[in-house]
């Protein structure tokens, strides 16, 4: 299935059934599996013959799932973990330990802020945070010996600034270090990042690969392109103790990272997505294609409203021809630029939380990316964990409303806005 579209590997990837076999994918709610033999046993735990071993490792309605993402992303192979968070935390364990390094972006998503700034400190890995406005001299002038990845994220949450995966490639490529891209927002049906040189994608698949709010969960692409036996990545390299002494990069050749995602971090950690939000969210992908489109449309029709706004301070959607990324949504997201607006309220914080309470389509959710049109005050909600500073670095001014326009009516929507813009003037 490699030579199909994403729009048909949305509905056919992942699961081929055989004559009589189910055609949706099955569910397989099983903790434990039966073996024939007792050296059987032995191989899969040796990583010497390929099956299931436990849930927690793997199971085969994870497995169908994770292989429809790896196909519609590009990649070689996939794991899918029990959220987002635990996608981006096990992509940046597999390459780190204590005393290494990474750069990131900063304008992410704040619980992706918190735990790359806070929590892997107290792993010891230390991260510099820089800006999409820094030149790549000034970026690379912070790339240390110890330092073992870069992370960003295709459309910034909340902001929607637009990340030009080919020049950060490039230049994580040039200094012998992987580019990991979350791209939640966009899905591989509006972008591909591996196509554009990242190495390593991980979503949340809480947003809009499941797309109707009903499943936690996350999912982390390998491109099997990057060269980890360039000298920076023993971890890869040596021999593992806790397996025989084998070396990944020998045993498993490109699907050397995923496999140590899988065997070591997801086994230790225990961070597996269940298998019946799997089979929810495997279901969720099967419309991805017509929910996105919609979403993109439904969105790029509420920008161009809010533009004109006397109620709206600014707006930033990035296939506004007024966008300064306009460019960067042309080259990266030419189908489309998702379903999430960042926009300003005119006044401030209390005006902004005004045209919330009084909105009656749209509802106040903490979450974004289902079929249903979602608002949110990040300063005080999502991103309120961030100093003032740490928002304003962010793109995250005080008068800032997400909005995650739904595939409902547009002139609904947008009569809703309306009225809600009004009364937050009054």
């Amino acid at each position: 299935m490699k030579n199909l579209s994403v729009e048909t590997l949305c509905v056919q990837g992942g699961y081929e059934p055989k004559n009589g076999e189910p055609r949706v994918a099955p569910l397989y709610q099983s903790t434990t599996y039966k073996y024939d033999t007792a050296n059987e046993v032995g191989d899969l735990f040796d990583l010497v013959k390929e099956g299931h071993m436990y849930s927690r490792i793997s199971n085969p309605t994870l497995d169908i799932f994770e292989k429809k993402i790896a196909q519609m992303e590009g990649g070689i192979a996939a794991v899918s973990t029990s959220s987002g968070q635990s996608a981006n935390l096990l992509a940046i364990l597999t390459l780190c330990k204590n005393g290494d390094h990474i750069i990131a972006f900063n304008n992410l998503y704040g619980g992706s802020f918190v735990l790359i700034q806070s929590r892997l400190k107290d792993f010891g890995i230390d991260t510099t945070f820089v800006d999409l406005g820094d030149s790549d001299e000034e970026i690379e002038n912070h790339i240390k010996s110890n330092t073992k990845l870069i992370f960003g994220e295709t459309l910034g949450n909340p902001g929607v600034k637009v990340f030009d995966i080919e020049r950060y490639s490039n230049l994580a490529h040039k200094n012998g270090l992987p580019l990991i891209i979350d791209n939640t927002f966009p899905t591989p049906y509006l972008c591909r990042p591996i196509d554009f040189g990242a190495d390593i994608v991980t979503h949340s698949s809480t947003k809009y690969l499941d797309g109707h709010a009903t499943c936690v969960g996350g999912v982390i692409v390998d491109s099997g392109k990057f060269d980890w036996t360039n000298g920076r990545f023993n971890c890869l390299t040596d021999p593992d103790p806790n397996y025989h002494g084998l070396s990944y990069t020998d045993t498993f050749k490109e699907a050397a990272y995923i496999t140590k995602t899988r065997v070591v971090f997801l086994r230790d950690l225990g961070t597996t997505m269940s298998p019946f939000n799997a089979f929810l969210t495997n279901i969720g992908t099967e419309t991805l294609a017509l929910r996105m489109e919609k979403h993109s449309s439904n969105a790029l029709t509420v920008a161009k409203f809010l533009e004109t706004n006397p109620y709206v301070d600014w707006v930033n959607y990035p296939l506004l021809e007024s966008s300064s990324d306009y460019d960067l949504a042309k080259k990266y997201l030419d189908k489309g630029a998702s379903g999430i607006i960042a926009f300003g309220v005119k006044g401030g914080v209390e005006e902004g939380k005004k045209f919330i309470d009084s909105l009656k389509l749209a509802s106040l959710v903490v979450h974004v990316g289902d079929v249903r049109t979602h608002v949110l005050h990040p300063a005080s909600m999502t991103h309120r964990q961030l100093s003032k500073e740490a928002q304003l670095d962010a793109g995250i001014e005080e008068n800032m409303i997400r909005l995650s326009v739904g595939i409902e009516n547009v002139d609904e929507i947008i009569s809703d806005l309306q009225q809600a813009l009004e009364r937050s003037s009054l």
